[in-house]
C-alpha cells in the first residue's frame, strides 16, 4: 500500500544523472523534498503540479526518506524514445524499457552471448552500498591506479541507480570506471537481466580487471536470519564460481553498532557465507589493533562454518580509506563515518586490497 499527495514544484535543487531533486509544497504542509526520475515521469520544472508517493516520509525511513514524484499533472504525456524492449520493474505502474546488453538489437548482444567466463577476474561481493566506495578505493590503491573497476548494482535494495550521491562522485574521481545494473536495478552504463548476464557483461564489454557486486542505499533486513536482502551475497558468491570467477567477500563487522546481531561480524555475513554460499570464496578480515576486536571476530567465524569452507586472508584496509580521504570521497554507513566505526569500513577496503593483489598478482608488502 502506499501513500500519496499532490503538490507544486516550488524549486528545482539539482539535476544529477536522470534525477531531478525539487522543493514541493503540499496543501497544509511545509515546504518538502522530492525526487523525480526523469526517465520515468518526464521532465519537471517550477510550478507543475505533481502526484506524490509520500509513503517514505510517512513511515519516517531513513534511506530514500523522501517524496518521489509519480506524476507530472502538468506534462500528463511522455514518450520514452529510447531503444529496447526489455521492461524492469514489470507489471508495475512504474514498468521502464531500457536496452539489456543481452537482447538482439544490443551492439553487445553477440559478445555476451559467446562470453561463458569471467576466467578468474576477482569479483568483490558486498552486502551494503556504504561498502562500494572503500572496496573500490582498496582495488585503485593496491593497483596504483591502473585497475579497471566495474561496478554491478543489484536490485537488493534502491532500484534506480541515479538515487546514489555515492556512484556520481566515485564515478566523477576516477574510483569506478563503469556501472551495470541487474534484475530491476535500472539506470548504469549497461542494463543487465540477471547477475550472470551482469558478470559476464562486466568481463566481456566493460573490460573489467576487477569487479564489484552490492545493491544499491538502502538494504532491507529484519532480526530474523533469513529476513534481509543481504541474502544475496552467498547467491552471488555461487555465480561468481560458476562463470569461474575469484569471489572475495567483504564481511559486515562492527564494534559501534548496538544490536547484538551486528556486533562484530554480522548475522548477516554469518547466514550468507554459511547457508547461502554453497562454494568458496576469500573472506578477508581487516588489520585490527584492539586484540579483543580480533579475539571476538575469529571466535564467531570458527562457529560461522564448517572448516575449510572458505579461505580466510588478512590485509590492511587502511591505504583505502586514506585515499578516499584525499580525493574529497565522504562515507557513511547507518549515519557512522569511518572514524565512528573503523572496522566497518576497513574490513571493505581490505577485500578491494586483496582483489587487486589477486587480479595483478601482487605480493603482500609484509
Amino acid at each position: 500500500m502506499i501513500s500519496t499527495r499532490q503538490g507544486r514544484v516550488l524549486a528545482v535543487s539539482a539535476r544529477r544523472w536522470n534525477l531531478t531533486e525539487i522543493t514541493v509544497q503540499i496543501p497544509g504542509e511545509h515546504e518538502q523534498t522530492a525526487y523525480n526520475y526523469d526517465l520515468l515521469t518526464g521532465p519537471v520544472d517550477t510550478g507543475d503540479i505533481v502526484v506524490l508517493n509520500t509513503t517514505a516520509v510517512a513511515k519516517k525511513l531513513g534511506t530514500g526518506g523522501a517524496h518521489f514524484v509519480m506524476a507530472n499533472v502538468s506534462r500528463p504525456e511522455y514518450n520514452a524514445g529510447q531503444a529496447g524492449h526489455i521492461m524492469k520493474l514489470r507489471y508495475s505502474p512504474c514498468q521502464v524499457k531500457v536496452l539489456a546488453a543481452e537482447e538482439p538489437d544490443s551492439p553487445d548482444a553477440e559478445t555476451i552471448k559467446n562470453a561463458a567466463s569471467l576466467d578468474g577476474v576477482p569479483v568483490v561481493v558486498g552486502t551494503l552500498h556504504s561498502m562500494l566506495a572503500p572496496a573500490a578505493a582498496g582495488i585503485k590503491t593496491a593497483s596504483e591506479g591502473i585497475a579497471r573497476v566495474v561496478y554491478v548494482m543489484t536490485d537488493g535494495a534502491a532500484l534506480p541507480l541515479s538515487l546514489s550521491n555515492l556512484v556520481h562522485d566515485l564515478k566523477a574521481s576516477g574510483f569506478v570506471d563503469a556501472t551495470i545494473t541487474c534484475g530491476h536495478a535500472f539506470g548504469g552504463d549497461w542494463e543487465c537481466i540477471n547477475i550472470y548476464t551482469a558478470l559476464l557483461t562486466a568481463k566481456a564489454v566493460a573490460r573489467a580487471d576487477a569487479i564489484i557486486v552490492a545493491m544499491g542505499p538502502g538494504i532491507v533486513g529484519t532480526a530474523s536470519p533469513l529476513g534481509f536482502t543481504g541474502v544475496e551475497q552467498g547467491e552471488i558468491i555461487n555465480a561468481v564460481n560458476i562463470l569461474g570467477g575469484r569471489p572475495v567477500a567483504i564481511p559486515r563487522i562492527s564494534f559501534a553498532d548496538a544490536r547484538e546481531r551486528h556486533y562484530g561480524v554480522s548475522h548477516h555475513t554469518i547466514t550468507a557465507l554459511g547457508k547461502i554460499a554453497l562454494t568458496s570464496c576469500t573472506v578477508v578480515l581487516p588489520e585490527l589493533a584492539d586484540a579483543r576486536q580480533r579475539a571476538l571476530i575469529q571466535d564467531q567465524l570458527n562457529h560461522a562454518w564448517p572448516e575449510g569452507k572458505h579461505r580466510l586472508a588478512l590485509e590492511d584496509g587502511q591505504p583505502a580509506l586514506e585515499e578516499l580521504g584525499r580525493r574529497g570521497i565522504r562515507v557513511t554507513s547507518m549515519g557512522r563515518s569511518p572514524s565512528d566505526d573503523p572496522a566497518f569500513f576497513l574490513a571493505a577496503g581490505a577485500a578491494g586490497i586483496c582483489a587487486a593483489r589477486l587480479a595483478f598478482d601482487i605480493e603482500a608488502d609484509r
